[in-house]
């Protein structure tokens, strides 16, 4: 019986082809999901879980698959024209900080969990600056930090989301309303000085009348200091010198001349 190779031909292009569809088959049942990812695996439309990391082994046709990153993300929240309290219009940004805790929730809960949450948080953030005073949100920027992140957190929960932090980056004010603040803070240091002044004359009054209580309980201090001025006027290289006299010296001549 003689063989012939060309008789083999079809019968080899077919093991070859078996052998691609199998090759192509088990790459698409195999996944290597990374530690900071996990796969969502949907079965005939039905959700069976998460899967996650490592090998994943998914059945062709039949399962379909959602890939969720566990990282934290940064949401930079654009800038927002806000009126406050007290009527000012600002414009304010910020920037959210999340990640996904639980990531069947975050698939089957929400359509897209990253446009919602920066919806979410364009909203909570002029509804948060709007309901305080500008003074406010220009020293309590902590305290508006602190509400936005916990109004967030709470309505992502549901979504699988932890809100970690939401800081409001910049704060940008009318020209007009620079200007009259560097005007209050001008008239405000200027108040402060008065007082500050003021307290340092009654100070002082407070202590001369001490002072002269003193002396007036002993003559003898106010002689040492007389003497003790004189000394400080002539050590300053002065060519006049200046001598008190006092009044019990000079009160017969001026009631003479009166006379």
């Amino acid at each position: 019986m003689v063989f012939y190779w060309g008789d083999l031909l079809p019968d080899l292009g077919m093991l070859i082809f078996l052998a691609f569809i199998l090759v192509f088959v088990i790459s698409w049942m195999i996944r290597v999901v990374p530690e900071y990812r996990r796969l969502v695996v949907f079965r005939l439309g039905h959700v069976i879980g998460s899967k996650g990391p490592g090998l994943v082994f998914v059945i062709p046709f039949i399962d379909r698959t959602v890939t969720v990153d566990l990282r934290i993300l940064t949401l930079d929240v654009p800038v927002q024209e806000v009126i406050t309290r007290d009527n000012v219009a600002i414009k304010v940004n910020a920037v959210v900080y999340f990640r996904v805790l639980e990531p069947v929730k975050s698939v089957i809960e929400v359509e897209n969990y990253v446009i919602a949450t920066s919806q979410l948080a364009q909203t909570t953030l002029r509804s948060v600056v709007g309901s305080v005073e500008l003074d406010e949100v220009l020293a309590s920027r902590e305290k508006i930090n602190q509400e936005l992140q916990k109004i967030i957190d709470e309505r992502t929960d549901p979504w699988g989301i932890k809100v970690s932090a939401v800081e409001v980056k910049e704060l940008e004010l009318p020209d007009g309303m620079k200007r009259a603040m560097a005007r209050q803070a001008e008239a405000e240091r200027e108040r402060r000085a008065k007082i500050i002044s003021a307290e340092g004359e009654l100070q002082a009054a407070e202590k001369l009348s001490e002072a002269a209580a003193k002396m007036e309980a002993s003559p003898v201090t106010l002689q040492l200091r007389y003497l003790q001025t004189i000394r400080e006027i002539s050590g300053e290289r002065n060519t006049t010198t200046f001598f008190p006299l006092p009044m019990d010296l000079i009160k017969p001549f001026i009631e003479k001349l009166s006379k």
